[in-house]
């Protein structure tokens, strides 16, 4: 005689079978055959080690053709997909590290699929026909953009920094202040780096203050380098002295030693007219007199992730040299989005507003006010009572290490309340096939909109009510 257990296994659909279930199908559009076949299998064994240790049949659950089928597909949600893909970043914070940085304008993603398309002059002269260089094509712009005598890109600042070191100063000192020495971002520890790059750290000052004789008094014959660093961040306040940039250059001009500028962020534009106090910009930087600066192209600048040297033509020669530079180069597809990026900044205020970043720090706070109306009011109205969906004023930061303790003001969309707690929205959110990113805040969910382009409004708002229907009932 049959036993139940029995009865269960022997009623487990065929793996084939499960395939061809309508909406099994229905569900698995645009995922791979391949994805689908091991998210089938996968539900099929589970379901066997489940009955397998069942003791009563009353116990079971789960093993209908509804549930197999629901569960086959979150298994293809979860693992079938791409692993890096694109979210809805409403957290407020416009350069967020965690979440790719920077979005690329529209003129940067068309460059880099006209390059990616097919092949492209990458390091070859169409005018003498015979091999180029990948730097002529943001090198002049680079220039133009920050009145330098060269430039170089590599893959991120810290490459930058890094050949540098690596190139003037091997085995020689570098003087930095001692309250310059922070640890940014997944370790980046700048006497690490520079441990690395075979240059001697000379710290001088004290954390807290440093003063243009503690500068003088560190030079000596093995002296390579005068370094500021931008902080980040960090930011001390009290009692606090530092050396600014035209009295260090002042001091490595009388001393013969060149100065680099760790700019970070990779600011090109003055941020006060935004609410904002002011960021140190390349331009003044090389104005100044820095020998060399470096800074991101992924941050302020709002390109792909690439590091830029620019400054004195002679020193960037010899980086040119490194045989490590070859290792930091940059490749084709951020070189074409670098390249559309920086020639929005020729085109003055129409062309940087074509850039996300900078568009999303000069919002106003009427503009976004009216994308988190028009949001609320995309939502379904039991999803509105329900959650308790509001508009309420929020504020955000820039983020990518630029003015840490300076927000912006901005709107947000508020949701959660006793009944429905935002921390289960939340997650919710983020485990959805088009993940939404928001940050609780004294007991609701605050998706900021500071961070949500128009065109996503619709998508936020359609994945809030696909989450609230989800967690309806339990």
């Amino acid at each position: 005689m049959e036993s139940w257990k029995q009865k269960l296994f022997r009623e487990l659909p065929k793996v084939d079978e499960m395939l061809d279930w309508p909406e099994v199908l229905a569900g698995a559009k645009g995922y791979p055959r391949w994805a689908l076949l091991d998210a089938v299998r996968e539900t099929l064994d589970r379901r066997r080690e489940r009955v397998g240790s069942l003791s009563d049949p009353a116990a079971d659950s789960g093993g209908d053709r509804p549930d197999l089928a629901a569960q086959t597909l979150a298994l293809l949600i979860k693992q079938g997909g791409a692993r890096l893909r694109a979210v809805i970043n409403a957290s407020g914070i416009i350069v967020h590290t965690n979440l790719g940085r920077s979005p690329l304008a529209r003129e940067a993603l068309d460059q880099i699929e006209r390059v990616a398309r097919g092949y492209s002059n990458l390091e070859y002269t169409l005018d003498q026909g015979e091999r180029g260089s990948r730097q002529d094509h943001c090198e002049a712009l680079l220039r133009r953009l920050t009145g330098a005598e060269a430039a170089l890109a590599v893959n991120n600042n810290a490459a930058a920094v890094f050949l540098c070191l690596n190139s003037l100063a091997e085995g020689r000192e570098v003087v930095v202040s001692r309250g310059q020495l922070v640890e940014i971002g997944g370790s980046f520890r700048i006497p690490d780096v520079m441990r690395k790059s075979g240059a001697v750290l000379r710290e001088v000052g004290a954390t807290n203050k440093t003063k243009p004789a503690d500068y003088r008094d560190a030079i000596g014959p093995q002296t390579a380098l005068l370094m500021r660093v931008h902080t980040s961040n960090f930011r001390m306040v009290g009692f606090t002295a530092t050396v600014e940039l035209p009295e260090l250059v002042a001091i490595g001009r009388a001393a013969s030693i060149p100065v680099v500028d760790d700019l970070g962020s990779g600011c090109l534009i003055d941020l006060t007219p935004y609410g904002l106090p002011g960021e140190p910009t390349v331009q003044d930087a090389v104005a100044t007199g820095a020998d060399l600066v470096t800074f991101s192209g992924d941050k302020l600048l709002g390109a792909p992730q690439a590091g830029m040297i620019v400054g004195r033509k002679a020193l960037i020669d010899l980086i040119r040299k490194n045989p490590l530079h070859r290792a930091m180069r940059i490749d084709k597809l951020t070189l074409a989005g670098l390249e559309a990026t920086l020639r929005l900044y020729l085109e003055g205020e129409r062309g940087r507003s074509r850039i996300p970043t900078l568009r999303m720090i000069a919002a106003p706070v009427d503009e976004i006010r009216r994308r988190a109306r028009s949001a609320l009011r995309r939502l379904a109205p039991e999803t509105r009572t329900a959650w308790r969906a509001a508009v309420v004023p929020s504020t955000c930061q820039v983020g990518g290490g630029a003015l840490p303790v300076e927000p912006l003001p901005s709107s947000a969309l508020a949701l959660g309340g006793p009944d429905h707690p935002a921390h289960r929205l939340e997650v919710a959110l983020r485990r959805a096939p088009l993940a939404v990113i928001g940050r609780l805040q004294e007991g609701r969910l605050l998706l900021d909109m500071r961070t949500v382009e128009n065109g996503d409004v619709a998508a936020l708002a359609a994945a809030v009510d696909a989450a609230a229907r989800g967690l309806q009932g339990t």
